[in-house]
């Protein structure tokens, strides 16, 4: 005899339905592209303001904790207490999403692009200072493009958080994927609008950590030979 609290499935709510998705191809198409946009709006804010703090930590060593403890602090912030705390001052538009994002993405990039600096041999670094480089020629000409593959891993890595960390911009009405997410779970638990969220976040996640990826293999040919070797 089957428990009281059992759960049946409804045959008239499926995980897929491809009915919802002729109903709603609008619907679906405009949430994947606000959150494509910002995720690639917050990522790209958030390179520009890391890289140079990571340069900065590097140069200037004192400055490596610091910076490493106020981006850490504000990685572990909660997600809803953030968007709370920043709503009231600049409202409830797609900046707010964008600033909580950016702030998210800071210490996975920070991290990985002074892993990278660091990482280069100081023979190099000792040959490049012998043929006359100063510190911003260094940095533009040997540091930087040896540390690629590092700053690209924290891209990778920073880019995947953030599409996932989007969808609670829902809670703002920015939410991109997350609006048909909420969305199922208000309608009675439509499992079709829930599962095509989820499942267009993973694939947005995918198909945009394989296309840094592959920039990287295109910028670094050296990093795939060595390992190759």
């Amino acid at each position: 005899m089957s428990s009281p609290l059992a759960y049946v499935a409804d045959p008239g709510n499926p995980w897929f339905s491809a009915q919802y998705l002729r109903d709603n191809s609008g619907t679906v198409l405009n949430a994947l592209r606000e959150h494509a946009e910002l995720t690639g709006q917050s990522v790209l804010i958030a390179a520009a303001v890391a890289i140079p703090l990571a340069v900065a930590a590097y140069w200037f060593r004192r400055l490596t904790g610091p910076i490493l403890a106020v981006t850490g602090v504000l990685y572990t912030v909660p997600s809803l207490a953030l968007f709370a705390f920043v709503a009231p001052y600049l409202g409830t538009g797609t900046r707010t999403v964008v600033l909580g994002l950016v702030l998210y993405a800071l210490l996975l990039i920070i991290r990985n692009t002074l892993a990278g600096l660091t990482q280069v041999p100081a023979e190099v670094r000792d040959a490049a200072e012998g043929m006359g480089y100063g510190r911003f020629g260094r940095l533009l000409r040997i540091d930087l493009p040896l540390a690629l593959p590092g700053i690209l891993t924290g891209l990778r890595l920073a880019t995947v958080s953030t599409v996932a960390l989007t969808t609670v911009g829902v809670l703002v009405g920015h939410g991109g994927l997350g609006q048909l997410i909420l969305g199922g779970f208000r309608n009675n638990f439509y499992k079709a609008e829930i599962l095509t969220g989820t499942v267009l976040c993973v694939l947005l996640a995918l198909v945009l950590d394989l296309a840094i990826a592959g920039v990287g293999r295109l910028l670094t040919p050296w990093a795939a030979r060595r390992v190759a070797a």
